[in-house]
């Protein structure tokens, strides 16, 4: 068992996190912008600001590369792959997307379609920013 490759794992971590951000922007922009906008005037908030959104960028990025990083802990127990990559999208979903969405679900503060949907679109988008990153990963 050798050790992570951190070149790789940042390399591939920031393909994952482009693919990541890519998918939040379709998903908060068209697809959710106007019910996002309702949603912030009901709590007398305004829009996104830059900063926020600067941000959200960065946390995108992170995630890629954690994920990557997820990936490459534990392809020595389960092989290199895209089945691995898989589990390891999945894993970084739950931690990320689940657990949070469930929580926000659970207050009650945005309507429930702004609460479940990135918990839906996150399934497929983490998973899949996952394998690409990974595929770029190699042991040193």
């Amino acid at each position: 068992m050798g050790k992570i490759n951190v070149g790789r794992v940042i390399l591939g971590g920031l393909v994952a996190g482009v693919v990541v951000n890519i998918g939040e922007f379709v998903l908060n922009d068209p697809v959710l912008g106007q019910d996002w906008a309702a949603a912030m005037q009901s709590l007398n908030r305004s829009e996104f600001s830059g900063n926020a959104i600067t941000l959200f960028i960065v946390l995108g990025f992170i995630l890629g590369i954690a994920s990557v990083w997820t990936y490459a802990a534990i392809r020595p127990r389960f092989g290199a792959g895209p089945k691995t990559a898989l589990c390891a999208g999945l894993l970084v979903w739950f931690f990320s997307y689940f657990y949070a969405g469930i929580g926000i679900y659970a207050m009650g503060l945005f309507p429930t379609k702004l609460a479940v949907a990135p918990i839906l679109w996150g399934l497929v988008q983490v998973p899949l920013a996952t394998v690409a990153g990974a595929s770029l990963y190699k042991e040193a």
